[in-house]
């Protein structure tokens, strides 16, 4: 069986984390499969020095978030799971509600009713009672709730050294070996060296 990642990108801020894991997974032996909301384009534009096309070109795989007939919304379509980075508000409430109104939504329910992995990378913040509520009730029903928030420690030198940390983090949880999130070790003056 083919190795498949569904990736979602929807209108959040943080499009880039969906566009670097999409770029990443070019170099693996996983097929990847794409959907974006219509606010993920405008975010795109604002965001990134590509287009909406670019993005769609680096997936193996691109569906329209009204064909809700489409093969990742179908539990016999094996994959390993889901990320959607980034998750807005909006695709987290309606993920953790069921309320499957687009393929998107349609695709993360499906990979939680077959108990495989979904990764949810939420922009916030603030957050609110009911953002907190909502990613609750997502973590009960099996999801992976995961702030793309950078890790200092590797003293990262770039933004893109930042997005590529959590991108490494995503694909482990995945078991995708990517050697972009080096394992943490302690400074030698603080093991007692």
């Amino acid at each position: 069986m083919t190795a498949r990642l569904v990736v979602g990108i929807t209108g959040a801020t943080g499009v880039v984390y969906g566009v670097r894991l999409l770029e990443v997974l070019r170099d693996q032996p996983v097929e990847t499969h794409l959907v974006m909301t219509r606010p993920a384009a405008t975010t795109i534009g604002y965001e990134l020095d590509m287009t909406s096309g670019e993005v769609r070109a680096l997936a193996d795989e691109v569906y329209p978030p009204q064909d809700i007939g489409a093969r990742i919304a179908s539990g016999g379509f094996a994959t390993l799971g889901m990320v959607v980075a980034p998750c807005s508000m909006r695709s987290l409430a309606a993920i953790a509600a069921g309320f499957a109104d687009n393929l998107l939504i349609r695709a993360a329910d499906v990979t939680l009713k077959e108990r495989r992995r979904l990764v949810l990378l939420v922009r916030e913040t603030p957050l609110s009672l009911v953002h907190l509520r909502n990613m609750l009730r997502a973590t009960e029903a099996g999801a992976v709730i995961m702030p793309p928030l950078p890790a200092f420690y590797a003293r990262p030198k770039s933004i893109a050294e930042m997005v590529d940390h959590t991108v490494g983090r995503v694909l482990d949880l995945f078991g995708i070996a990517s050697g972009l999130s080096p394992v943490w070790r302690a400074p030698e003056n603080e093991r007692g060296e």
